[in-house]
């Protein structure tokens, strides 16, 4: 249990991280695209912080369910040592989505500035 805490708590750590650094780079923009269609048109915009906040709330709220569901449900039989590398692979996919969403957001507001 301890080390699901810790596991979730540092990747939140890195994506509040990742935010906040985002959040001094983006500054000069009031809103930030959160969704793109495949030919790379921008469907809509969220306020800088609501955008930047959404991804690692997101992963807090599930981080913390899948530790609450870990307390309170044994896994079947067998599957007891998948706990651990579950919320490893939930960490580094909720950061490779929050990974792309920077990439697409640098990549649009570049190519509009330019």
């Amino acid at each position: 249990m301890m080390a699901l805490v810790t596991i979730g708590s540092a990747f939140a750590a890195v994506m509040i991280w990742l935010a906040l650094h985002a959040n001094a780079r983006f500054s000069g923009e009031r809103r930030l695209p959160m969704q793109w269609w495949l030919n790379g048109e921008v469907t809509w915009y969220a306020p800088r912080r609501i955008a930047l906040a959404f991804i690692p709330t997101l992963a807090i709220i599930v981080f913390a369910l899948y530790v609450a569901l870990s307390l309170t449900t044994k896994p079947r039989a067998g599957d007891e040592q998948l706990v651990i590398p579950a919320m490893l692979f939930m960490g580094f996919l909720f950061l490779g989505i929050q990974w792309l969403h920077l990439y697409l957001v640098r990549k649009t507001l570049d190519r509009n500035s330019g």
